[in-house]
This record gives C-alpha cells, sequence and structure tokens, in this order.
C-alpha cells in the first residue's frame, strides 16, 4: 500500500513537469567525527533538530519561573503534557506511565512538531548549494525508520525489565490459560509456534511503524509540492491551501497513531497481571462497625 501510494506520488510530480519531493533527502554538509569518520547531515536531520531544539526552548520558556498561580503560557504548556498524561495512563495504566511518560511524551511532541514544521513556508524552496535546505523530518524514511527501531530496543529493554527473562519467554512460547498436565502437553508444539508467529509480528512492527509514518507524510508533502507547481503563484497558493488544512488533521492523526500504538504493543506484553506482580498488594478492608469502636 505504501508503495503504491509513493509510486502514485512519484508519478502525479513526473506529470506535473517533474516537481515534487524525492524520496531520497539529499545531504547538506558532513560532520567530522573520532577516528576520521564523517557523519552526513541530510535536511530532513536538520529540520529534526531543529524540532527538538524549538521543544526544549518552549519548555524551557514555560519552567524558567514556574509560578503557583501561572502564566497563560505556563498553563498551556502544562495542559498540553497533562492531557496527554492523562490520555498515556488510560492506555498504561498509572504505574507504566510514571515510569516510561518521558518516552511516549518525547515522541508524540516530537513527531506532531516535525510534521507541522514540514509544513512552513520556505521549507523546500529556501536552497543550500541548489538543494533544499530544509525538509519535513518524517518524509525521510531514514528518520522513520530510527524512530521505529529505537523503540523496537527500547521494548525488548522494558518488557524484561518489567518480567524478568524467564516469563518473558514463557509470555511469548508458555501454555496460555494456566493449562497444565497432559492437554498442557499436547499443546507446547501449537503454543511454541504461535510463539514464533508472534516473534515475527514483533519484528515487523517498527518496519510498520515507520513505514506508516513515512507514507502519509511523504505522501501529503509530495502532494502540496507538486500542487504549488500547478498554475501561477495566486492559483498555487489557493489550490494549497485545502491540502494544508488536510495535512494539518493528518499530522496530528499520525503522531497519535504511533503513541497509541506504542503504547498498545507495550501493554500487551507486560500485561496487567505481570504489572500487578510488582505492585504493592491493596489495603485489607476494615471489620464492619470497626469505625463505631470507642
Amino acid at each position: 500500500m505504501v508503495s503504491g501510494m509513493l509510486g502514485g506520488t512519484a508519478q502525479a510530480a513526473e506529470e506535473s513537469g517533474g516537481h515534487g519531493l524525492d524520496q531520497a533527502a539529499p545531504q547538506l554538509f558532513s560532520l567530522p567525527l573520532p577516528g576520521g569518520i564523517e557523519l552526513p547531515v541530510s535536511n530532513s536531520m536538520l529540520m529534526l533538530f531543529l524540532a527538538v531544539l524549538f521543544i526544549s526552548l518552549v519548555v524551557w520558556l514555560a519552567t524558567r519561573a514556574m509560578k503557583i498561580l501561572p502564566s497563560r503560557f505556563q498553563n498551556m504548556v502544562e495542559y498540553f503534557f497533562e492531557t496527554l498524561y492523562n490520555f498515556v495512563e488510560s492506555l498504561l495504566g498509572p504505574r507504566l506511565t510514571r515510569k516510561y511518560f518521558w518516552y511516549f511524551g518525547t515522541i508524540f511532541t516530537i513527531i506532531l512538531v516535525s510534521n507541522y514544521m514540514g509544513l512552513l513556508p520556505g521549507v523546500g524552496t529556501i536552497t543550500y548549494h541548489g538543494v533544499p535546505l530544509f525538509r519535513g523530518a518524517n518524509a525521510d524514511l531514514n528518520v522513520t525508520m530510527f524512530l521505529g527501531l529505537f523503540y523496537a530496543v527500547m521494548w525488548l529493554y522494558w518488557s524484561i525489565r518489567e518480567q524478568g527473562l524467564k516469563h518473558f519467554f514463557l509470555h511469548l512460547f508458555g501454555p496460555k490459560g494456566g493449562m497444565k498436565g497432559f492437554m498442557g502437553a499436547v499443546l507446547v508444539p501449537i503454543f511454541i509456534f504461535v510463539g514464533i508467529v508472534e516473534c515475527l509480528s514483533i519484528a515487523i512492527r517498527p518496519i510498520a511503524l515507520a513505514a506508516r509514518l513515512f507514507g502519509n507524510i511523504y505522501a501529503g508533502e509530495t502532494i502540496i509540492e507538486t500542487m504549488s507547481h500547478m498554475f501561477g503563484p495566486l492559483g498555487s497558493a489557493l489550490c494549497v491551501l485545502p491540502f494544508l488544512a488536510i495535512e494539518l488533521l493528518v499530522g496530528f492523526i499520525q503522531a497519535l497513531v504511533f503513541l497509541l500504538l506504542t503504547a498498545i504493543f507495550l501493554k500487551l506484553q507486560i500485561g496487567d497481571e505481570d504489572s500487578q506482580r510488582h505492585d504493592t498488594p491493596p489495603e485489607s478492608l476494615p471489620e464492619p462497625g470497626a469505625g463505631n469502636k470507642p
């Protein structure tokens, strides 16, 4: 589906006179690293760095002089993250949210800001040595693949940390439903086969996350880039406006979908029983009439 989408947008770009967003992000310059290694920096990497810088600046401005009665700007930032925290808590529960919200809040904010920064005027038109200086970060498959692989590594670490190595493999390959005895032994090969299929599903998850985010953002920015060259300056501006409005919605939905899927993947692996295993037992209820004793 993604390849068909990309092929369609590329064909539309060719039919419109060659205008469109290239799939490969052009390299701007290289940063020298120790050992004679050079790190190539593309325009999408630059945009990702600017998104991180913008988020850091906003958070710093909102928290540098916090007050009991917050200013309008501080209140706006607090409301954003509080709403996001409550949403993640509804997916993971209080305990996991307290431990891992740093990741889910950060990844949602970075994806959202990167999507919106790719729609700013000047992105794709300001050039540096003949190549566009800015490009939407998530319109580069390298960036989205990094986000997917980074989550895969963190998911594996969190799952083993929460369950232990033994329970991690038992969750994948062990008998389900507490079956024991003869029936449990008979169904062991089936559970092993299901575990192998589950491992394949786990391996595909980061690729699916990266392809979904890249395909939607790349297609939208390619359409906007193509439409901006189809007519004159005024006609192109009028034609692009509806697509910009759609991309504002798509950018938010894609950030939300990435957050939603990553949280669900973690919850499916850890499960309610494993999370309750680490929680403190609930306090016993008082005996009836205990409060009336003198």
